[in-house]
């Protein structure tokens, strides 16, 4: 199972580009699957301060499977 930091709130802030709920550009939500663990491990790194960034708080992530 690829880890994945979608929460089910998925909305583009229009004012940054990163979604509210998770932290990640529209292109990292659509090149998600073909990333690298490596590569999606550095995504989820930057993600708490593209959160707090937004003025939001991490959320618990969504059970994908």
């Amino acid at each position: 199972m690829i880890e994945s930091p979608c929460n089910k709130v998925c909305v583009v802030d229009p004012n940054a580009p990163h979604c509210i709920g998770c932290g990640r550009s529209l292109a990292e939500i659509a090149g998600w699957i073909g990333f690298s663990a490596d590569e999606r491990s550095c995504i989820m790194a930057e993600l708490p301060r593209r959160l707090a960034a937004l003025g939001r708080a991490p959320a618990e992530r969504a059970d994908l499977t």
